[in-house]
Order: structure tokens, then sequence, then C-alpha cells
């Protein structure tokens, strides 16, 4: 997981960009924009990331830092 790629996920793309991006690594299809990633699976966990991170602001008017923040304790927790 980089940060900066998932970073500039959240800033420059919609909602409905990063799921077809999610859907379009699925079905092992081209993607129309821009992900950073060594593999499927890292650029899978990048737009996932952004997806949650965006859905946070949005929902929460949270800034994105403490979004990155809250989605970066959420892994943590899930893999101690």
């Amino acid at each position: 997981m980089k940060i900066p790629a998932i970073k500039k996920l959240v800033e420059n793309n919609t909602m409905e960009e990063l799921m077809a991006a999610e859907a379009a690594i699925v079905d092992e299809q081209p993607l129309a924009i821009e992900v950073g990633g060594d593999d499927e699976g890292e650029q899978l966990t990048h737009v996932l990331a952004a997806i949650w991170i965006l859905n946070e602001m949005n929902d929460n008017g949270t800034d994105f830092k403490t979004a990155l923040r809250q989605y970066t304790q959420k892994v943590r927790v899930s893999i101690s």
C-alpha cells in the first residue's frame, strides 16, 4: 500500500471513476484512469482505500489526512 498513490486517486478522481476502476481490475479489463501499484492486487488495494477515504470525507466531512489515518488504523487492526 502506497500512500501517495491513494492520495492521488482521492484528489484526481470521482467516486464513479474509482468504482469503475475497481470493477475493471476485478474483471481484468483495461483501466480508464491511472492507478499506481506494482500489480493488480496493489492497484485494487489503492482503489478500495481511495473509495473508503472519499466516502469518509463525503459522509462525515472529514479532511483527507484524518480519513487516511482512520483507514490505516483499520488496516493495522485487521492484520494484527
